[in-house]
């Protein structure tokens, strides 16, 4: 009776243009982030070619320039063009961004697919594993451990893997859990598949709609946690470019040169509401709800 009356009131005529527009608003949200990142990648990609100046040529002559026809994004307090640098730290954002979601997303969709399909002592070992890397906040890590090796960018792309590996695999081992006693798997366990076997051909291509919305939403975590070792002055270091730089370099002119730090927050807050409206459309595609792709 209650499932019908709920039928019901879906299927009527108030209801259906609502669902049409809430349908129509997340499409266009959804391919917006597409377009935004595609935009911002390419940009950061084509940077040599694609920044009007060099991001590194310091003009004192032109320091603290408001936005013009000549320098779109202005320029800071060294004469160097906002918006070179801000595609130049693009491009190393999303360069630190890329091999870190690689490398955690393989370790820890390994290590948790393991987990979830043995059980056992190895499931214990990876989990206590997790559950220590969950103790220690990612910032409070990354902090230690590129004050203890040095801030370069190779640190900096194996301190924040360290940092996201535990997330991938505590999803991944539930969905492998979930998975393990299902019909196909028995039948090919029973047929006498190896467990690499099974793991890798019958179990990992269920898990692959999680792990795309993993993927896709690490990428804004780890492009704000970059950003914020270099905020702090441990990330990626002067001369070079970076988002998490430029808005602390610019915070001492916010008054009298917002563009600074503004316009670099900008670009920060694009990319990742980007990654999470497209991890949010590739979660509901998965779902079979409305507002994927």
């Amino acid at each position: 009776m209650a499932a019908d009356l709920a039928r019901a009131i879906t299927a009527s005529p108030a209801v259906r243009p609502r669902r049409s527009l809430r349908h129509l608003a997340r499409r266009i949200g959804f391919l917006g982030a597409v377009a935004t990142l595609v935009l911002i990648a390419g940009a950061a990609l084509l940077a040599p070619h694609v920044a009007p100046y060099d991001p590194n040529a310091i003009n004192l002559g032109h320091a603290l320039k408001a936005p013009s026809a000549v320098h779109w994004f202005g320029t800071d307090q060294l004469g160097r063009d906002v918006l070179s640098r801000v595609i130049h730290g693009g491009r190393m954002s999303l360069l630190i961004a890329l091999c870190v979601v690689t490398l955690a997303g393989i370790g820890g969709t390994l290590a948790g697919l393991v987990a979830g399909y043995r059980g056992g002592l190895v499931d214990d070992v990876v989990m206590r594993l997790a559950e220590i890397q969950y103790a220690l906040p990612p910032v409070i890590l990354a902090l230690v451990m590129v004050g203890v090796l040095g801030p370069s960018t190779v640190n900096i792309i194996l301190v924040i893997t360290l940092a996201n590996w535990a997330r991938f695999a505590r999803v991944i081992r539930a969905e492998a859990i979930s998975l393990r006693h299902r019909d196909f798997v028995l039948l090919a366990r029973l047929s006498g598949a190896s467990s690499w076997r099974i793991v890798l051909t019958h179990i990992l291509p269920n898990v692959k709609p999680t792990l795309l919305v993993l993927l896709t939403l690490d990428i804004g975590l780890i492009i704000i946690l970059e950003a914020t070792l270099s905020f702090l002055g441990l990330g990626i270091q002067p001369p070079d470019p970076s988002w998490g730089t430029m808005i602390a370099e610019g915070r001492a002119y916010l008054e009298r040169a917002w563009w600074t730090s503004l316009l670099p927050g900008a670009a920060l807050l694009a990319t990742v509401l980007a990654a999470n409206i497209l991890a949010d459309g590739f979660g509901r595609r998965g779902a079979g709800g409305p507002g994927g792709a």
